[in-house]
């Protein structure tokens, strides 16, 4: 009879966790929690639900109760939600958001910090993927690891032969960032990821001058932001022929390395053909870089004067070159062996002209750059991408507006007003969307790596915030960071680590092979994508938003990339800049 009582009571207390899970599933909101002066708001998908309450977690008093909002249509689905607006809680502390007779949120915080931790964690998600080093338990705790590919002994691929190059040649190519869920390097991903984290340390120096994210090179006098940036950056210099000025694609074995950890991954890596969107991607990041490092010549001497004349003699060799695309298929019908991993193949190179002709532009003061490609096309403002880049260089030609000269400068207000508009644009109808945020206007926002769309918009509108000072573009981006960490129709916070329903399951070498149950933390996986390109059979659904599945296999939705974790990174710490001004 006791055993009956005990399977019954224990039968229970499993049924009320789940119910509790169940009901906190419903409730979708930022996981990690919110400013005091800023927006509030949580989406109901419990039809069954009317009022709320806000509780402090400390005392278990309500600090707040209000009605839900009438119902909102989904825009992909049949599903109906509700708003739950509590902005009008102000005061620090822990909270929750209860369901009268149903059940509770997950836990949030009020503060003023709120997202200094997590934006720590996206930017040391990079230290994690280093190349070439020992990961020691000082700065990586659990997640320690020996070193893997050194890559001081790489082959020039047969296709990469040139005059001074031979097939075979043997170069060093170290350091670095894992690109992906993959082992390999890739200059054209690197470019985004790289322009993206230099900008948002010319965006908000002052915030990151004194942000420690606990790195080997914490405390040598640069800004951490920057150290960590300056392990890539070395790894990309090695990728110049020194003899001509052009970039190699990418640094890569010949296959994906299985699911294994980096130092038992010791298959032959190889330098691919250069191509014009590497050596254009190239020479923008190193121009930034050398008009940023300039400030820090007794850290990193020579490091300045070196990415100058390496991102010139890469511009010189682009324009010499201005067609020349990488294209993997082709390559392997003519060269061995034969190279399987990603192409990151581009054919269009209107953008990367555009982009390094602005950064080379801002850092030398010569009109020669500005003028020497068609800097505004057409008059659209595309979202920044691994293959389209431009809107990098329209940022940095914004960010400098006091530098501009000549033609630059009577550009300007064009380039103005096409980034308030198309910041205006992406809100249109946000208060009518089920989950009020700007991520997810339309189903084209679920492509692969959607996340990225929601942290790129983020990005968009705080840029057209810096511009207008108008304080409703700061509050829509913080909207697209909401999404990312909880309020969206997955339920999910994408960041690993960060939230209280996260992916614990990305498709990641590192994470699935180093025998921890956590995976590495502060990694973005790439969200909703009804696309479903890897063939899982685990995803719950092909409806846009509800597209995704925590299962390894999904590198279509749920793998890490640096292109991803750069805007993320960059939206958290611009709201955390911003916002505690």
């Amino acid at each position: 009879m006791r055993k009956l009582i005990l399977i019954i009571l224990a039968s229970t207390v499993i049924s009320t966790v789940l119910t509790a899970q169940d009901i906190a599933s419903k409730i979708r909101l930022n996981q990690i929690g919110f400013f005091p002066h800023a927006s509030k708001v949580a989406v109901i998908t419990d039809d069954k639900a009317s009022d709320f309450v806000i509780k402090s977690v400390t005392s278990g008093e309500i600090v707040f109760k209000s009605k839900l909002s009438a119902p909102h249509k989904s825009e992909f689905s049949p599903e109906v939600t509700r708003i739950a607006d509590f902005s009008a809680v102000t005061k620090p502390g822990m909270y929750e958001l209860n369901l009268p007779g149903e059940g509770d949120s997950y836990t949030f915080e009020i503060n003023h910090r709120v997202f200094n931790n997590l934006t720590k964690a996206l930017i040391k998600g990079y230290y994690f993927q280093r190349m070439s080093t020992p990961i020691t338990p000082e700065f990586a705790g659990k997640w320690s690891r020996a070193a893997g590919h050194p890559d001081n002994q790489v082959i020039v691929h047969p296709a990469a032969a040139s005059p001074n190059r031979p097939a075979g040649t043997i170069i060093s190519c170290p350091r670095g960032w894992y690109d992906a869920g993959d082992y390999n390097k890739y200059i054209v991903n690197s470019g985004i990821t790289m322009g993206t984290l230099l900008s948002l340390y010319e965006d908000f120096p002052a915030y990151f001058d004194t942000l420690k994210i606990n790195i080997p090179e914490s405390g040598d006098g640069a800004p951490d932001l920057l150290n960590e940036i300056v392990w890539n950056l070395r790894w990309m210099l090695t990728m110049q022929d020194p003899s001509d000025g052009g970039v190699y694609n990418k640094v890569t074995n010949a296959n994906f390395d299985g699911f294994v950890m980096p130092s038992v991954a010791v298959t032959p890596r190889y330098v691919v053909p250069k191509g014009t969107a590497a050596t254009l991607d190239f020479a923008a990041v190193l121009a930034q870089a050398g008009r940023i490092f300039v400030k820090y010549q007794k850290v990193f001497p020579g490091l300045s004067d070196s990415c100058k004349t390496s991102a010139e003699k890469a511009w010189e060799w682009a324009v010499k070159n201005p067609k020349v695309a990488y294209d993997q298929n082709i390559m392997n019908k003519e060269f061995k062996p034969v190279i399987n991993t990603g192409g990151y193949g581009d054919s269009d190179f209107s953008d990367e002209f555009i982009w390094a002709a602005s950064e080379l532009y801002i850092s030398t003061g010569k009109d020669s750059f500005y003028t020497a490609y068609p800097m505004f096309p057409d008059t659209l403002m595309p979202l920044p991408s691994w293959d389209n880049v431009r809107l990098l260089g329209y940022y940095t030609l914004a960010r400098f507006e006091k530098k501009l000269t000549n033609s630059a400068k009577r550009d300007f207000p064009a380039l103005k007003d096409r980034i308030l508009r198309t910041a205006e644009n992406l809100t249109i109808g946000f208060t009518d969307r089920s989950y009020m945020t700007v991520m997810g206007k339309s189903a084209a926002d679920f492509i692969w790596g959607s996340n990225s769309v929601a942290t790129n918009q983020g990005i968009l509108l705080i840029q057209a915030y810096k511009l207008s000072k108008d304080r409703k573009f700061l509050d829509y981006a913080l909207t697209n960071l909401d999404y990312v960490l909880g309020r969206n129709a997955t339920g999910y916070s994408f960041v690993t680590g960060y939230g209280h329903k996260t992916p614990m399951f990305p498709h990641h070498r590192l994470s699935q092979a180093d025998g921890i149950a956590d995976p590495v933390p502060g990694l973005i996986v790439g969200g909703p994508n009804p696309g479903q390109q890897d063939g899982c059979k685990t995803y719950p659904s092909k409806i846009p938003d509800e597209s995704y599945t925590d299962s390894v296999c999904s590198y279509a939705s749920n793998e890490i990339a640096i292109n991803w974790n750069a805007p993320a990174a960059y939206l958290a710490g611009a709201l955390e800049a911003l916002f505690n001004k």
